[in-house]
């Protein structure tokens, strides 16, 4: 059964830093695009980050460039977002999901290209 975990949120201060991860079981993971997404309390989901397939390209909403990395390790099945430089604004639960994209190395920016999504992690971001 195909599954996304996210685990590494939690409550952090502002100007600091988490590292998400997502493991992936039950799909072969180099055929997917990795997305993260994240929904604050009362605000619709938003796409943070994304990574082809074979990691040769990445992009990142406005809103998080400079401050976010990502990056993938499919021999381990897993998907990282490096955050760095937290404020406030980024409190929401951090989403990771699965497009297949085989054959071109894309980032879909539409949710509902998604295949499997995870469960998510709550991020709080608070003095």
């Amino acid at each position: 059964q195909p599954q996304l975990v996210e685990s590494g949120g939690g409550l952090v201060q502002p100007g600091g830093s988490l590292r998400l991860s997502c493991v992936a079981s039950g799909f072969d993971l180099p055929y997917y695009a990795i997305g993260w997404f994240r929904q604050a309390h009362g605000k619709e989901r938003e796409g943070v980050s994304c990574i082809t397939i074979r990691g040769v390209g990445t992009n990142f909403a406005d809103s998080v460039k400079g401050r976010f990395t990502i990056s993938r390790d499919n021999a381990k099945n897993t998907v990282y977002l490096q955050m760095n430089s937290l404020s406030t604004e980024d409190t929401a639960v951090y989403f990771c999901a699965a497009s297949w994209t085989p054959l071109t190395p894309v980032c879909p920016s539409d949710g509902g290209r998604y295949n499997y999504w995870g469960q998510g992690t709550q991020v709080t971001v608070s003095s």
